[in-house]
């Protein structure tokens, strides 16, 4: 069963560049820690408006524990961006206008009961797009073994990889919730074929902000495709091949998300994960003051 779990990451040595010698990198990755609060914390206001949709109960705890686990993932993300600021890099201005995105042109508009059913089944379309892409990023980080190589930070990548993780284990919920109240293929097709350059386009100015605004490189790197590709062929970033070639399986008529990703990796990670065994630590370092 899908259960959210507490979890806890100390940043206090967690360098800038957590890459080292690679803010590129650094910086790509870190687009993920601007977009995931506001989008998460959406995610879970959309299927809360759905939840009296849905009629199996299998399905309804699912969706339940799917919505603890992505309210934890914001708040650990967000906890990222506060650790930015007191680096000397202040994503608030990038952050405003994901949030602008999610809340003002994604979020609840005043309409007539069709047309606000019509709206909830087109967000939960683009959901379950954007989860195929996470649950693609989330195996893929599980099995990055170049950026350990490379001397990240471990904190960092445990929160990447618990993360990871639980998104492929969650990886069908946002799938079946959409199937279950809608399910249209049209539907299914477009929004993924829209969310996709999306996507690319608010990694892309994301990098370029973060990188323009770091205050050791101070604008000398820039988010260009080049970098990409040279540490995509360095298995530091997804190849660009796949994910691209996410798109065409899920556009399959008989795709299911279950047919993704490496789920005992997942679990396993899960179960090894530092940032639990910090969490109870300090619940009982806190317990014994």
């Amino acid at each position: 069963m899908i259960q959210p779990r507490r979890v806890r990451f100390s940043w206090e040595d967690t360098p800038l560049h957590w890459v080292p010698g690679d803010p590129f990198t650094t910086h790509l990755i870190n687009v993920l820690h601007m977009l995931l609060p506001a989008g998460e914390r959406w995610f879970v206001h959309v299927f809360k408006q759905a939840l009296p949709y849905v009629r199996d109960e299998t399905l309804r705890a699912e969706v339940k524990g799917f919505m603890g686990q992505e309210g934890t993932h914001a708040v650990a993300h967000q906890r990222v961006l506060e650790r930015m600021k007191e680096q000397g890099l202040d994503p608030t201005s990038y952050v405003e206008n994901i949030e602008w995105l999610f809340e003002r042109v994604l979020g609840d508009h005043t309409m007539p009961p069709m047309a606000a059913r019509f709206w909830l089944k087109e967000r939960l379309a683009i959901i379950a797009a954007i989860e195929h892409y996470t649950a693609v990023l989330g195996d893929w980080i599980l099995h990055a073994k170049p950026l350990d190589e490379a001397g990240s930070d471990p904190v960092m990548m445990d929160l990447l990889r618990w993360h990871g993780a639980e998104e492929v284990e969650h990886r069908s919920v946002a799938f079946d919730l959409f199937t279950h109240l809608d399910g249209s293929y049209a539907r299914r097709a477009r929004t993924m074929l829209a969310t996709g350059p999306v996507l690319v386009y608010l990694v892309k100015r994301g990098a370029g902000f973060l990188l323009a605004n770091d205050p050791v490189v101070a604008g000398r790197v820039e988010a260009r495709w080049t970098h990409f590709f040279h540490r995509a062929r360095q298995g530091r970033v997804p190849t660009m091949r796949s994910l691209a070639l996410a798109v065409p399986r899920y556009l399959r008529p008989g795709f299911h998300p279950s047919q993704e990703g490496d789920l005992k990796a997942a679990l396993d990670y899960i179960a090894l994960s530092p940032a639990h065994a910090e969490f109870e630590s300090y619940r009982r370092s806190r317990g014994s003051q």
